[in-house]
């Protein structure tokens, strides 16, 4: 259920309207255009990370990403002459912005980076594809939230067969044990990413979603520069030893990963239910596959297609079966 300063906003290409009304047409083509852009570019983010962590450090390539999103994000809203300039943000919006940075990127994405060093990424692929289920469960249990149907709940477990599907089992079960402070890692860091998505809804937040947004990729990206430095990834990279693709991606990462992605995204947590944004976390594993197979020659198979068909399946049930008030 979206909060009433959410509701009322407007698509993240169009800053200076956000608290304009717009007719049920037109808000329900803006959802249909922020869903594209979450499936589809977040899609090709894991083919980008892949060729910029080549030759860049991953949190502070990632950091990095956010906070020169953020920036430009902040400048863009903030402009001189602007309409409908939004004030600069409080204390409170500036800690709540923090707090939600953190669970989003620093917690949800810094925890998948650090456990895909010692578990299989099938393991990793299918703890954080529990998102889904972390996302309906706080959406439920908040207050006023709102109760899955039973059509979400077998879109939620139908979206997992197909991850399984896709993933195969020799990738799930790997060469050896599963590192254990690894998987839990992962599984924490999607349960961040579904705390800090519930915690985006809030009203302490900039009432401009994208100044809210701003806040957020500024935040947390500089929270992931911190660790990165903590972890010493300045002193083992020169800027000399970075590639042209890893440099390419990386721009990449900033304008469509982060100004265009993640904008839609906040965008659409205000718009439609959890279960219903959650499925990117189902697709964006299909959109990389075909991704791979199309640019960087990766195989792509008759489980492959299958698993997506499954997917596919599980994201309809999830988007016709409503949510019911609690």
């Amino acid at each position: 259920m979206a909060s009433p300063i959410r509701a009322s906003s407007a698509a993240p290409s169009t800053p200076s309207d956000a608290r304009s009304p717009s007719p049920a047409g037109t808000t329900r083509s803006r959802i249909l255009v922020n869903f594209a852009i979450v499936y589809v570019v977040w899609g090709s983010t894991y083919l980008a990370i892949r060729f910029a962590i080549e030759s860049l450090p991953p949190f502070l390539m990632a950091g990095a990403r956010f906070v020169v999103a953020g920036g430009l994000l902040y400048l863009w809203v903030r402009r001189p002459g602007a309409a409908d300039r939004p004030a600069p943000p409080t204390r409170t919006e500036w800690a709540w912005g923090a707090l939600v940075g953190a669970l989003l990127l620093l917690g949800g994405n810094g925890a998948v980076v650090w456990a895909e060093h010692r578990v299989p990424s099938g393991v990793v692929a299918l703890l954080v594809a529990s998102l889904p289920i972390w996302m309906v469960l706080l959406d439920w249990l908040r207050p006023n939230g709102v109760r899955p149907t039973p059509l979400v709940v077998a879109g939620l477990v139908m979206g997992l067969v197909g991850l399984v599907a896709l993933v195969g089992p020799e990738s799930i079960v790997g060469r050896g044990a599963i590192h254990p402070v690894g998987a839990a890692v992962a599984l924490l860091g999607s349960i961040s990413w579904a705390v800090g998505s519930i915690a985006a809804r809030s009203e302490r937040l900039p009432r401009a979603p994208l100044l809210a947004t701003s806040v957020e990729m500024l935040t947390g990206g500089a929270l992931m520069l911190a660790v990165g430095l903590a972890l010493g990834e300045g002193t083992r990279t020169a800027l000399a030893d970075v590639t042209l693709r890893s440099a390419l991606a990386w721009l990449y990462l900033v304008i469509f990963g982060s100004l265009v992605g993640f904008t839609a995204y906040i965008w659409l947590l205000g718009h439609v239910s959890a279960a219903r944004v959650s499925t990117y976390a189902y697709v964006n594993p299909v959109v990389a596959v075909l991704l791979g197979w199309a640019l960087a020659s990766e195989p792509i198979t008759v489980r492959t297609l299958v698993a997506a068909a499954i997917i596919v399946g599980a994201v309809a049930l999830i988007t016709v079966g409503r949510a019911k008030p609690s």
